[in-house]
């Protein structure tokens, strides 16, 4: 694989803090956005614009916006349901939103409570205002390699969902194994699917690690040429379809990864895992992240300990 520049979207603030059962202060959030944004992150997803009674951890959006420090250079995308949501989201400051909708009908309607096509037609008004006012939008699309409702999701439907969004207006469309059931074959057959009718370079994925497949996953998208990847440090946010599971891949590991592979991320490694460690310890709860625990270790072990034999 020749080197290239791969950009990480950091989901942690917002996909990854959504379902702590904890209320975690909203000057923990900013410090976070801040932390992940020093250490190169192009892209760092701050909070949500969903109601309060289906989202009650990012109720303090607008005051999680009001308070970042906003670095040059690096964007800050909200995710925003309706239109309601978009014009929260403007008072607020917003420059970049994301919308969201499913490839599977019946998890459309489960966690939308609209089935696909009504999802579509709600975001009409939302890209127009997103338009006027010079507004990125970003459109997710879950459920791509599965459902916890209906299971098989046809590869059709998928594509059908992606090329409706960028069609409507969404400059880049990213495709969420939302329960992290996909394998390299499968994942790479998806992404081939869907760069038929949405350019590669508009295309992003978003892997879960339920079954320790996200990085694998990865790289068979990589291969096929995609250069926008979806993660979230420390893995915070667990999959809330399968009790204990793990949910996002590790930034830490997916930056490894990409390191190892020649490409450039941009991201200081040793620096993204030390906010993973932080942040770990705040929420009080273990790190998801091999590559940053290993890296946090290294420098933690005594100097003089033995060299390990076999």
């Amino acid at each position: 694989m020749s080197p290239a520049s791969v950009r990480i979207v950091e989901v942690g603030p917002r996909d990854g803090l959504q379902n702590e059962q904890q209320v975690i202060p909203a000057a923990v959030k900013i410090e976070l956005i801040e932390k992940l944004a020093a250490t190169g992150l192009g892209s760092v997803e701050a909070t949500s614009f969903v109601s309060p009674k289906w989202v009650p951890q990012l109720a303090d959006g607008a005051e999680v916006m009001a308070g970042l420090r906003r670095r040059p250079g690096v964007r800050y995308p909200v995710l925003v349901p309706n239109l309601k949501g978009l014009e929260n989201a403007l008072a607020a400051g917003a420059e970049d939103v994301a919308v969201f909708t499913a490839a599977s009908e019946a998890f459309n309607r489960r966690n939308t409570n609209a089935g696909i096509e009504e999802s579509l037609r709600r975001f009409e008004p939302v890209l127009a205002l997103a338009r006027e006012r010079g507004v990125r939008v970003r459109g997710y699309v879950s459920t791509v390699l599965g459902c916890p409702y209906q299971g098989e999701v046809a590869l059709a439907d998928v594509t059908r969902v992606a090329a409706a969004l960028f069609q409507a207006g969404c400059e880049e469309i990213s495709l969420g194994d939302t329960i992290g059931v996909g394998t390299p074959r499968r994942a790479a057959a998806m992404l081939d699917a869907v760069a038929q009718a949405v350019p590669m370079s508009a295309l992003a994925v978003h892997f879960h690690d339920t079954y320790g497949q996200a990085l694998a996953n990865i790289l068979a998208c990589l291969e096929r040429g995609v250069r926008v990847i979806d993660s979230s440090v420390a893995g915070l946010g667990g999959c809330p379809y399968a009790r204990g599971a793990t949910g996002n891949v590790a930034s830490e590991d997916v930056a490894y990864l990409l390191h190892g592979l020649g490409m450039d991320t941009g991201v200081d490694l040793e620096a993204l895992a030390e906010v993973g460690g932080w942040i770990s310890g705040v929420l009080g709860r273990g790190n998801q992240s091999r590559a940053g625990k290993a890296l946090l270790a290294r420098h933690t072990e005594p100097a003089d300990r033995p060299a390990a034999t076999d």
